[in-house]
């Protein structure tokens, strides 16, 4: 295992682990070289064995509410990761797709999955919620031109994300699920 000092992408891959799901984590440390200019780094690449798609994933941790007004389903990003996400699955090809993985800290009683998708790691309880570059590319609007960051409205995100769990180990005609509670 990678030593990670990010928590979220910590628990991530303990999450990979614990499945057995066939994983590489990425070293971030450096931005990646391509043509003129860098790539951010993403942070996994993802193979569900039998899945026959391989996943290039982007870690964004959240609390989950956020701030003291108790904000859910924060999913906000920034525009170098969208365009570098893009690109990574430009060059890795037709059957790798890019994936935003919401790693929500849950510090309430609230949370977007099912009890029984939290994964606990080091004390902390984790929803890991994922949404594919191509759907959140085609929701996204600009949240602050100032810090280039970018979200999906929370009922399209609610209506479009899935869970990481039945995203990665079921078989794609059983990923639904129902974020409406």
């Amino acid at each position: 295992m990678t030593r990670r000092h990010n928590y979220y992408e910590a628990a991530f891959e303990a999450f990979l682990r614990h499945h057995r799901i066939p994983y590489v984590a990425v070293d971030e440390t450096r931005r990646t070289l391509e043509g003129g200019g860098t790539l951010k780094s993403l942070d996994f690449i993802v193979s569900p064995v039998g899945a026959g798609r391989s996943w290039l994933i982007d870690i964004k941790g959240r609390r989950f509410p956020t701030g003291a007004a108790k904000h859910y389903w924060k999913n906000w990003t920034n525009g170098d990761e969208l365009e570098s996400l893009a690109r990574w699955e430009q060059l890795f090809g037709e059957r790798f797709q890019g994936l935003f993985v919401f790693a929500y800290d849950l510090v309430a009683d609230r949370s977007p999955l099912p009890e029984e998708e939290i994964f606990e790691h080091h004390g902390r309880r984790f929803a890991f919620v994922a949404i594919q570059l191509d759907l959140y590319l085609a929701w996204a609007k600009l949240r602050s031109p100032k810090w280039n960051t970018f979200h999906i409205p929370v009922e399209a995100f609610r209506r479009l994300a899935r869970s990481t769990r039945q995203l990665l180990l079921s078989p794609p005609a059983v990923r639904k699920t129902d974020f409406s509670g």
